[in-house]
């Protein structure tokens, strides 16, 4: 009778203990630091194959958004707070869905315009939340959420109801100055969600590439969280002696925008700063105009989350002209070294290669060193002669692609693969766009992209998935760029106005549509943050939704969206160019499980506990610039009940 008494009182303890209370996901990254990380740990490798799925909810886009779909991706990850599941659309409708069965409980329409293409697809990443400690138990917006739309706003929103906090900005939102007159109203908006130190929220921006030299400022702004008044704002083109005296020259950057931060940031709330990844100086393929190794630019920025001030800064491209913007948010990790904690930023590139620093300096944990690297740049051009490689971890991805490496299904293809590669410069990773036409590989969509890395705090290993794909950038003189403007007008050919080039990107694909380089097309890494190792490599995707009939060859595919990963030991990820949600053992990177979905999932999932049972929740809406279903779904996947 003891004994009964005293497994149910143990039973009782463990159903109520702080970890199993913890088990949310209350950020865009799982936590404020991005980690993806979850203790949820009822499925683990031994059940998961049993995951079945537990409820299905519809936005109703596919319908209610149908001529802007086809310029749209679903690439939102819930967040769980005030009882409820929250997410945006990628028209920036804010929808709150009961936890256990996916039932609509509110949605909120910020009524975003539609009828035209934006310069980066219709996106939202998600939502932010924050809880105002010096508001009133039950106060109207004492927990308030944030999230920036396609059309310039800051909105907030009150977290249990979805009501406008009208006290934020004018009527609950801040329409956000980009700052100089728009080329279109396509060319700036705002993609990924923002985040909250110190009381303050910071949000960037996405801004249109290629258009122009002298474009929309990549401003980082902070507002107020409570009255969305400006409290600071910077600007990642480093102008004057004050912000860096030595590192643009001949005034370049008072005719230069971008260096913008589209990708999602990160916030240490004890530290008060904020982690911000930036992107490459406009335009993308030709530097003549912005000589120096442009800081700020493709960097980490640590901010101090209170003045903006710059506490440090790792650049992790000079000088960029291939598009290598930092895509992902900085992960904020803590490591063991030498037998003690050491609190780290980890940082995945397009490039494949991870840069991990010090969180308090920037310094890199693992040795970083500067190699000489292809020069011979276009007429104007001023190349860095050298650029940063880690010595640990390797590089994810391979870094040169040669006519000997040309692949196709049947001679045929494999042989027009070979002359187009061997009919453009290849010398590896950072050799210069030219008017010959330019191999980038990896392309510009990595490497790593936007759905960034997990880590597991408890075995020192991170989660990233990668795209192996190749570029072709030409860069057209700027009196033949009409006429090659006019004889393509289906190709991506951009002015790069202010130049003397303009430009023209293409994927690298075989008459058949598939990469000339050799597949796999995507994988799925394990790296040991202990000593830089990779641990394990899997396939990720197949071309079952590409090919002409589903064939399900395991070839890998390029993928868009990031991992999480459970104490249960599993790692969920969607991501491919197929409509599935993977499971892979965490430990083995064994492929264990993979649920269909309605559309692609070209977003990254998240996971939770609700009343006792852990779910994985991902968006199913597919990509349209990658050619992926489309759909308006939240798919949840369970344990049998």
């Amino acid at each position: 009778m003891i004994r009964t008494v005293a497994l149910v009182l143990i039973g009782l303890m463990a159903s109520f203990s702080p970890a199993r209370a913890e088990a949310g996901w209350s950020h865009y990254g799982g936590d404020a630091g991005g980690t993806r990380h979850s203790i949820a740990a009822e499925i683990t490798p031994g059940n998961v194959g049993e995951l079945q799925r537990a409820w299905l909810y519809r936005t109703g886009d596919m319908t209610a958004r149908a001529d802007d779909m086809k310029y749209s991706a679903f690439e939102g990850t819930p967040i769980l707070v005030a009882g409820a599941l929250i997410f945006c659309t990628p028209f920036n409708e804010v929808i709150a869905l009961d936890p256990g069965t996916g039932a609509e409980k509110w949605r909120y329409d910020p009524k975003v315009e539609g009828g035209y293409r934006p310069a980066n697809q219709f996106v939202c990443r998600g939502v932010t939340h924050w809880a105002d400690a010096a508001a009133g138990e039950g106060d109207l917006c004492a927990s308030r959420l944030f999230m920036g739309t396609t059309d310039g706003r800051l909105v907030a929103l009150d977290a249990p109801t979805g009501q406008p906090c009208l006290g934020f900005g004018m009527d609950g939102e801040v329409t956000i100055d980009p700052g100089m007159p728009l080329l279109t109203r396509s060319e700036f908006q705002i993609t990924s969600p923002p985040v909250v130190a110190r009381g303050v929220v910071v949000i960037g921006s996405a801004i249109g590439d290629n258009q122009r030299a002298d474009a929309p400022r990549g401003t980082v702004r902070a507002y107020d969280a409570r009255t969305g008044k400006p409290r600071w704002s910077f600007n990642p083109v480093a102008r004057g002696a004050k912000d860096f005296p030595s590192d643009w020259q001949d005034g370049s950057a008072e005719r230069t925008g971008h260096a913008n931060a589209w990708a999602p940031m990160s916030a240490d709330e004890a530290r008060g700063m904020v982690f911000v990844p930036t992107s490459s100086p406009s335009p993308d393929f030709f530097g003549g105009e912005r000589v120096g190794n442009n800081a700020y630019a493709n960097s980490v920025v640590a901010l101090d989350a209170t003045s903006g001030d710059v506490r440090w800064h790792f650049q992790t491209v000079h000088h960029d002209v291939w598009d290598y913007d930092l895509p992902a948010q900085p992960s904020l990790v803590t490591l063991q070294r030498d037998g003690k904690p050491l609190d780290a930023v980890v940082q995945v590139t397009k490039t494949g290669l991870v840069f991990v620093l010090d969180r308090d300096t920037g310094k890199p944990v693992f040795e970083v060193g500067e190699r000489p690297v292809p020069q011979g740049g276009v007429l104007g051009e001023v190349l860095s002669p050298t650029q940063p490689f880690p010595v640990a971890p390797p590089p994810l991805v391979p870094q040169k692609l040669s006519a000997d490496d040309a692949w196709g299904l049947t001679f045929w293809d494999r042989n027009v693969c070979r002359e187009q590669i061997a009919a453009a410069r290849s010398e590896g990773i950072f050799t210069p766009p030219s008017e010959q036409g330019t191999i980038l590989f990896p392309f510009t969509g990595g490497g790593a992209n936007w759905g960034g890395m997990a880590f597991d705090p408890a075995s020192q290993i991170m989660y990233v998935n990668t795209s192996r794909a190749a570029h072709i950038v030409t860069l057209i003189p700027r009196d033949k760029f009409a006429e090659a403007k006019a004889a393509e007008p289906d190709k991506e050919i951009s002015p790069q106005t202010g130049t003397a080039w303009g430009m023209k990107r293409d994927i690298l694909l075989s008459p058949i549509d598939l990469p000339c380089n050799k597949p796999p097309f995507g994988m799925l890494h394990a790296i040991d943050l202990n000593d830089g190792t990779i641990k394990w490599e899997s396939v990720l995707g197949t071309v079952r939704d590409l090919a002409p009939v589903p064939l399900p060859w395991k070839t890998g595919t390029p993928n868009f969206g990031g991992p999480v990963v459970t104490a249960g030991g599993v790692v969920f990820i969607g991501a491919a160019m197929d409509n599935y949600l993977r499971a892979y053992d965490a430990a083995s990177g064994e492929e264990l499980w993979k649920g269909r979905l309605p559309a692609g999932g070209q977003a990254t999932p998240m996971t939770y506990e609700w009343e006792g049972r852990q779910y994985v929740v991902i968006a199913a809406g597919g990509h349209s610039t990658s050619t992926t279903t489309l759909g308006d779904s939240m798919v949840a996947f369970a344990l049998p009940d």
